[in-house]
């Protein structure tokens, strides 16, 4: 007990005004705890707990029972400190909480009380072998703490029972309150008309618009027909299927509880259903059920039901986030492959009209990337690339341009980012692209505004140009401004990426260690947002970036990426050719050119 208060004094006295000890066998009702010291000043010396009487001790004397748990106040703590070391070598107990009363009664004067301020600790006596459910809710509701509790699965009941009283006093608080504003409703000028359902959640949605509308999903017990690959029909799974299953189990249970014992209900199937979120209210739903009546006298009938169910937002809380200015100098960094030389004029051209002509804070590194075959040969296969490069320099003189050659066999996002990362300080924001990346101030903004020091990461998800084969055939290729008329959200591909290098070293040297201790694993080639979802501890932050444009590509998968990271690379590349419907259109001709 001298070295726990003496851990206390020292490291959390300055922080909490009141310290709750108990033991290991003790179950404390959080909770009720929190509300109970949060009536409570602080300022007083006060002892209180469950009081017990001193063996052989004087009259009067009381010191708190170590099994129920005790209250200290922090003023209690900064008056007992100096005399600690004189308790230590002075008082002889074999039992901690009776050591540390015996102290305060000789050193202090101070007695354990077992109310102050009119608030009353109360602990519970939990017999031996007592069957949980049979425990009085009012007794064990009003317990700061039970004791002992000498079996784990104890622990649990009890916490279940205690969140079984905390339930239902919430859905009789919320009752008594619809039930007051129903009662207040009638003074208002618009009557009981004025209100809304459920009663004391946020009125609907009001759309300004056509395009502020919000449209309803249809789903079956099975199925939704609004899936996120643009399919017409898939199965509900994982949390899906969940929910919907809830709202069925609880739509029963509602009509149930409605209309016993007159009626009892049994789903049959459900009909349709239809669900909406709703921003400002929460997930709303309307069910067109098939229903097996049974009546008092056992008469069965088969009746159809529409009802219309609401799960409300649960507690809205905000998230304290680092501050970040929009001035940050942008790195951004472009890695060129041996087969991507024929595309650096087309996005030099757009680098230099959309952030050099404004003269946006943005510098560029290239990285060109040479294979282990290509060290024979006499030509420089990029010669004509840093002449384009050079051109670029010296037209814009501000520019500040990096040029650096790298061999490797494994172009992996993390080994190329290893070669530039030594080359700047751990500041340096970094926007990797890739040589078919449109970047537009916008998105340098959000790159900014996304990618916080030893927070965030960010991962845009850019749009990305179908093909011109398969979406327009004869056609000639649109402009930058037509993109999004022709295109999606590539959410497979990870080719852009914002990060500060601190968080890259960090992480990089994480996976290095990590990969140390596990010799039969490689990282391999790894993708940044690999690395820094499974060797950091940074949030990352993945979102639809509509100002990050990609021309149409065929990106080569390297076999030397992960079963998952290749997967997704071949899926990326398939799902670019086109939507469905182009996908369609192309069969079609193609099975038509073939029956003539």
């Amino acid at each position: 007990m001298y070295h726990t208060l003496r851990f206390i004094e020292i490291h959390l006295l300055s922080t909490y005004d009141w310290f709750y000890i108990s033991q290991d066998e003790t179950f404390t009702n959080g909770f009720l705890l929190q509300d109970f010291v949060s009536h409570l000043s602080p300022g007083p010396e006060i002892y209180i707990g469950k009081p017990m009487e001193f063996i052989g001790g004087q009259e009067g004397w009381r010191y708190c029972h170590g099994g129920s748990g005790y209250l200290v106040s922090r003023a209690l703590f900064l008056s007992l400190g100096p005399h600690l070391d004189i308790c230590r070598s002075d008082i002889l107990s074999s039992r901690p909480d009776e050591w540390l009363g015996r102290c305060l009664q000789d050193t202090l004067s101070i007695s354990c009380v077992a109310e102050f301020q009119g608030l009353r600790f109360v602990s519970h006596d939990l017999p031996r072998n007592v069957d949980v459910e049979n425990i009085d809710e009012d007794l064990l509701g009003s317990a700061l703490s039970v004791h002992p509790v000498k079996d784990s699965t104890m622990v649990y009941k009890l916490q279940q029972k205690l969140d079984h009283i905390r339930l239902h006093k919430t859905y009789d608080r919320i009752q008594r309150l619809q039930s007051e504003i129903r009662n207040l409703s009638s003074f208002t000028p618009d009557g009981d008309s004025n209100l809304l359902w459920p009663i004391g959640v946020n009125p609907p949605f009001n759309p300004t618009s056509r395009f502020d509308l919000l449209t309803w999903e249809y789903f079956t017990e099975m199925h939704t027909f609004s899936c996120p690959d643009g399919s017409p029909k898939c199965l509900l799974q994982g949390v899906w299927l969940l929910d919907v299953q809830q709202v069925l189990e609880e739509a029963l249970d509602q009509l149930n509880q409605r209309y016993l014992p007159w009626l009892h209900f049994r789903k049959r199937r459900l009909l349709n259903g239809y669900r909406r979120f709703d921003p400002t209210r929460g997930m709303e739903y309307t069910l067109d059920l098939l229903l097996e009546a049974t009546t008092e006298k056992g008469h069965v009938g088969v009746i159809t039901k529409r009802l219309s169910l609401l799960r409300p937002l649960g507690f809205v809380e905000i998230l304290p986030m680092p501050y970040v200015t929009e001035a940050t100098r942008v790195q951004l960094v472009l890695p060129l492959m041996p087969y991507d030389i024929d595309h650096i004029a087309g996005f030099l051209d757009v680098f230099a009209t959309n952030l050099l002509d404004p003269q946006e804070n943005v510098a560029l590194t290239v990285l060109l990337v040479y294979d282990m075959g290509s060290s024979g040969q006499e030509k420089d296969m990029y010669e004509d690339v840093r002449t384009m490069l050079a051109e670029l320099e010296k037209r814009y003189t501000y520019l500040r341009l990096e040029v650096s050659s790298v061999r490797t066999e494994l172009a992996s996002q993390v080994r190329l980012m290893e070669v530039v990362s030594k080359k700047h300080s751990t500041d340096t924001l970094f926007f990797l692209v890739s040589v078919w990346s449109e970047v537009t101030s916008e998105a340098l903004n959000r790159c900014r505004m996304n990618a916080i020091g030893a927070w965030q990461v960010f991962s845009p998800v850019h749009y990305q140009e179908y093909s011109s084969d398969v979406s327009r055939p004869g056609f000639s290729i649109p402009q930058s401004a037509e993109f999004p008329h022709d295109g999606h959200f590539d959410r497979l591909s990870s080719s852009e990426f914002c990060f500060y290098n601190s968080d890259f070293m960090r992480a990089s040297n994480r996976m290095a260690a990590e990969v140390q201790k596990e010799e039969d694993e490689d990282d391999g080639d790894i993708e940044l947002l690999e690395l820094f979802l499974q060797h950091s501890d940074l949030h990352v932050f993945r979102a639809l970036e509509p100002a990050l444009v990609q021309r149409f590509s065929r990106r080569k998968c390297s076999t030397h990426l992960s079963g998952d990271g290749y997967h997704r690379c071949v899926q990326s590349n398939l799902e670019g050719l086109g939507s469905r419907i182009h996908l369609a259109m192309a069969l079609f001709d193609q099975d038509q050119t073939n029956s003539t």
